[in-house]
């Protein structure tokens, strides 16, 4: 199979020579355009005028509308979407909220990228209804390939909004001259430009095996969006139409402002409050006749497209009429002060969504750009606060998207937090910045890219998807059909009868079951089939596998007796509802912020991973416990019920998508009133008082931004009370005290031990007589190993210092005599 990149050069060249085939050649022809070919660039492209090249600024001669733009609408940033959205809606479609950048029901992604990752993959596949059809959607997007670039051109961002319009269509609905009509009239009516100002280019794209003609459409040097219409698939046998049919039009908001005001840079018509606040703060002057003069060229400056950037400095330079060293003085500390603005928005953005900046994935891209921004910070040495920024950028965008400012508290915590973290970069945290200037003070040079902190986002992005490929064996099941799952409706039920289907050694597929298999972090059931103990239950696809303890001789189609073992089941969807409510009672206790990252439910206890910047303190940990156990004592139902996909998001949004991506056009919904839903196919009670008890043993930090909480219920938290209070007696009686002595008895020795610790710290030896301990037993292995064994208790009413003195007592003792 050829890669999307050879279909595309294929498929552009195929196009070229049937324009009126594949491209919407009846509207331009009627708007008298005409097809001409870019002597530059080669480029095919059509426009009203004479021109021999195209519109791309390369060929084009730079950004020609700075200062002197066509645009007969001068549209601020909130009103572009205002306008078109009104236009669109007039037209047919139908404006949508946008989706969070946080793409949780994806389990390919981090953060969405484009307009069209809203709908990916169920929409475009045909498997599931859209919320609108045609639609339009102001896209909030995240994207780190161009982090160097952010300041220096005038037109890149990490956080940009991506206007969609879209269309899902059968063959027989498509109307592609009408989807390029309406963008062809946006230009005219919403922007107010003439034909004349307008320039058409063919392109093609291609992704995911499916590919489709492009339509870019520019205006003096700058690409204002473009349409891709998705009409093809590639197969082995070659390439074949879709059954669905999808207009996938991208437009920068961004940049639409921009050109039609003219400014010297999108920064300034993207956030002009914060801007005008960040020139008052820093006493930043920009220099608008450098940067007129400037600015058309700056797109030349694009480091992922030159060799040598030092040569196009010098080269802007000259075109400018300015030494190369005074442009970039002014231009460098200009672009850190947009970059500055532009990387809050993107943190602003991000972490309101739920994303956190961490060492991993997506998550590692936030604190890159934290990073750079508060290395310019430090730099030019400002006075600048970035969580003040943040509240700059959701008062602007209070009108466009208010969610923005529900969260500001919480995303001022997490800024600061991880600035603490910042030392140095990555593991030292020395930025490239300063290793050039440190350099230069001894007289050396070190050649640091100048695409820096995109080649580090690129190698996490690599590492985080390396680390993700994992190998999975797979059963020969075809011509079987799915299995029906029962567990769903009522997790009481454990006995049944089913029909066999297939039989693979000691593995049998059933043509229904109440049988849980391991999946969603939840244990799998164990039981009897036809009196055969059942030890694995597995799922493939929408097949459920049940592996038996030995290899039995059942006939296909024969119906057997099954039973669930009912303790266990029950254990288990305890556990499972028992991670729901510690989840909600979490994030009330530690901010919305908090999502599931991932959770496991075995029958002696369960553990619950959350997004969370920093540790979890004892006191929080408590808060949590009391939280949950309030939730369980309040007897909330728990609704469990199918809904279609679409429907779903809707209706509870996207934080339904808790711990990963759950597939499917019809989604289990689990919601318990008024705290907690979640898409989740797990056993689970019909009430939270049924989860009895809730006991959080400890918390953990286990990655950078997640947590592990283990947590018992019911049955589980009572054995876990009980082998607490035996450890404690057991404690007590070592140490010759009641146990409501025993907190005061430990302090004693902590005391004792400090004692001894200095004397090991200064090399002098120390006896027991020294110590004056009551009896030589205390510091013998018996009783130190039962006194470390109060810290998997973790029972409240030890003070941390005594934990401390447990866990380290050990090895003192190899160092006292």
């Amino acid at each position: 199979m050829p890669t999307d990149k050879e279909i595309k050069k294929e498929f552009k060249a195929k196009a070229s020579k049937e324009p009126d085939k594949y491209y919407a050649t009846s509207v331009l022809k009627a708007e008298d355009f005409s097809r001409k070919h870019c002597k530059k660039c080669g480029t095919f492209f059509w426009s009203v005028t004479s021109s021999e090249v195209c519109g791309n600024p390369a060929c084009s001669g730079g950004f020609r509308f700075i200062g002197n733009t066509p645009a007969k609408k001068q549209l601020d940033y909130i009103g572009v979407w205002t306008e078109f959205s009104s236009l669109f809606k007039k037209w047919g479609y139908t404006p949508i909220k946008r989706y969070p950048v946080v793409a949780r029901w994806r389990d390919d992604t981090d953060f969405v990228q484009a307009s069209i990752y809203d709908f990916q993959p169920y929409v475009v596949s045909g498997e599931v209804e859209p919320p609108a059809n045609p639609l339009v959607v102001p896209q909030m997007c995240l994207r780190f390939n161009d982090i160097d670039n952010i300041g220096i051109t005038g037109a890149h961002y990490c956080a940009f909004v991506m206007i969609g319009q879209h269309a899902f269509m059968k063959p027989k609905d498509w109307d592609q001259a009408r989807f390029f009509r309406d963008i062809h009239n946006w230009l005219k009516q919403g922007l107010g430009l003439k034909n004349e100002e307008i320039t058409f280019h063919e392109d093609a794209w291609a992704g995911g095996g499916n590919f489709g003609p492009c339509m870019e459409y520019f205006s003096r040097g700058l690409e204002l969006g473009n349409q891709v219409y998705m009409m093809f698939e590639q197969t082995p046998n070659g390439y074949r139409e879709l059954n669905l049919k999808v207009l996938d039009m991208g437009m920068g908001h961004e940049r639409n402002a921009w050109f039609t005001q003219g400014k010297s840079t999108s920064y300034e018509t993207t956030f002009p409050t914060v801007v005008k606040k960040l020139y008052s703060a820093t006493n930043v002057k920009i220099d608008d006749y450098l940067m007129q003069r400037f600015l058309p060229y700056s797109s030349y400056l694009n480091v992922d497209e030159v060799e040598d950037i030092d040569k196009v400095w010098k080269d802007v330079a000259e075109k400018v009429g300015v030494d190369v060293q005074e442009l970039k003085k002014k231009i460098l500390e200009l672009a850190a002060l947009y970059s500055v603005a532009e990387h809050s928005r993107a943190l602003l953005v991000a972490l309101s969504d739920g994303a956190l900046p961490s060492n991993v994935g997506g998550g590692y891209n936030l604190r890159v750009i934290l990073r750079r921004a508060l290395s310019f910070i430090d730099k030019y040495k400002w006075d600048i606060y970035l969580p003040d920024v943040c509240r700059w950028h959701a008062e602007y965008l209070k009108p466009l998207f208010p969610e923005l400012s529900e969260n500001l508290g919480e995303v001022e915590k997490i800024l600061d937090d991880d600035k603490k973290l910042l030392l140095l970069y990555d593991s030292y945290g020395i930025t490239p910045e300063i290793v050039r200037e440190e350099a230069i003070k001894f007289g050396k040079k070190i050649n640091v890219p100048e695409n820096f902190y995109a080649r580090v986002a690129e190698l996490h992005a690599k590492q985080e998807q390396e680390h993700a490929t994992k190998r999975e064996e797979k059963l020969d099941l075809t011509g079987i059909p799915e299995t029906k799952a029962l567990y769903y409706f009522d997790y009481t039920k454990t006995k049944f009868k089913s029909k066999i289907m297939k039989i693979i050694d000691n593995k049998i597929i059933l043509d229904q079951t109440y049988f849980y298999p391991t999946s969603g972090g939840q244990l799998h059931d164990t039981g009897t089939i036809a009196g055969e103990k059942v030890v694995d239950v597995f799922k493939q696809g929408g097949i459920i596998v049940h592996a038996l303890s030995g290899k039995h001789e059942f006939p296909e189609g024969e119906e057997v007796e099954c039973e669930i073992d009912a303790d266990r089941r029950l254990q288990l969807a305890k556990h499972h509802t028992a991670t729901h409510i510690v989840n909600a009672a979490a994030r009330k206790v530690l901010g919305n912020h908090i999502n599931q990252a991932g959770a496991k439910k075995d029958i002696d206890k369960a553990t619950i991973d959350l997004t969370h910047y920093q540790s979890i303190t004892d006191e929080e940990l408590q808060r949590i416990e009391e939280e949950a156990n309030k939730l369980v004592k309040q007897s909330l139902t728990v609704h469990s019920n199918f809904l279609p996909r679409t429907e779903a998001e809707q209706t509870y949004g996207m934080t339904i998508y808790q711990g990963g991506a759950v597939p499917g056009k019809l989604l289990r919904i689990v919601n318990i009133d008024g705290i907690d839903v979640e898409a989740c196919g797990g056993t689970h009670l019909k009430n939270t008082s049924e989860a009895g008890e809730i006991k959080i043993l400890k918390a953990t930090k286990i990655s950078d931004g997640i947590v592990r909480l283990y947590f018992t219920a019911g049955e589980a938290a009572k054995k876990e009370g009980k082998k607490e209070k035996e450890i404690l007696e057991e404690a007590a009686r070592l140490l010759n005290v009641e146990i409501s002595q025993l907190p005061a008895r430990v302090n004693e020795l902590f005391e004792k031990w400090k004692l001894a610790k200095k004397a090991v710290e200064k090399n002098k030896k120390i006896g027991l007589k020294e110590l004056e301990l009551t009896t030589k037993e205390e510091f013998k292995g018996n009783i130190l190993d039962k006194l470390c064994e109060i810290l998997k208790t973790q029972p409240e009413h030890i003070p941390k210092t005594i934990k401390r003195f447990l866990s380290e007592l050990k090895e003192m003792k190899g160092k006292l005599k």
